[in-house]
């Protein structure tokens, strides 16, 4: 499979880098064709500009990040104040475009998918906050958002997967080794050994 990895920490001694070099590792082992993207060191730009939001019905976009090439996503970030680092929210919001990642109707009402080809989806996050807070108080806005507000719409046979890495800041190593040996299990499963 062809696999997009982005990751958006701007620190490269940070978990999402080091559950990336693992996963990257282990996939690329297992026959995948992995393409990393680290927007913090490519100095990704996030925030639109003003005509690129005039011309967002108007024109159409070409497929910059390449989402219609990848059969499979991985996202890796941290989870700060119940939200996307605002360099994920930007890469998305400059990345799944309209004839890209999803079409209106004509009468501009719900989505048609335009990403058929994305078969699986890994979210990888840390937070701080423990896992009851961010189900129970929170109501994991970051999984609903992501999940349902950006993957659903734009590619929805695909399978999505959301690990949570609660607690990050005070993490023990017996529960690092147990989270990364789960997210090894969750990867192999979505992304089997290519033939």
């Amino acid at each position: 499979m062809r696999l997009l990895m982005v990751i958006a920490h701007p620190l490269k001694d940070s978990l999402s880098h080091r559950f990336a070099d693992r996963l990257s590792r282990d996939l690329t082992r297992r026959g995948h064709d992995v393409s990393v993207r680290d927007l913090y060191a490519e100095g990704f730009a996030p925030a639109l500009t003003a005509d690129e939001r005039r011309a967002y019905y108007r024109t159409p976009f070409g497929d910059d990040a390449g989402l219609k090439t990848f059969d499979g996503m991985v996202l890796l970030f941290p989870t700060w104040w119940f939200g996307l680092p605002a360099i994920l929210k930007g890469w998305i919001d400059r990345s799944f475009l309209p004839g890209v990642a999803y079409d209106h109707d004509p009468a501009l009402g719900t989505l048609r998918p335009g990403l058929p080809n994305l078969k699986a989806v890994l979210t990888v996050t840390t937070m701080g906050a423990p896992a009851w807070y961010d189900r129970l108080v929170a109501r994991r806005p970051v999984y609903r958002a992501l999940k349902y507000g950006v993957f659903k719409p734009c590619a929805p046979k695909a399978r999505f997967r959301f690990l949570a890495l609660n607690g990050a800041e005070k993490i023990t190593k017996p529960r690092l080794d147990g989270f990364e040996n789960r997210l090894a299990r969750v990867a192999t499963h979505l992304f089997p050994k290519e033939p």
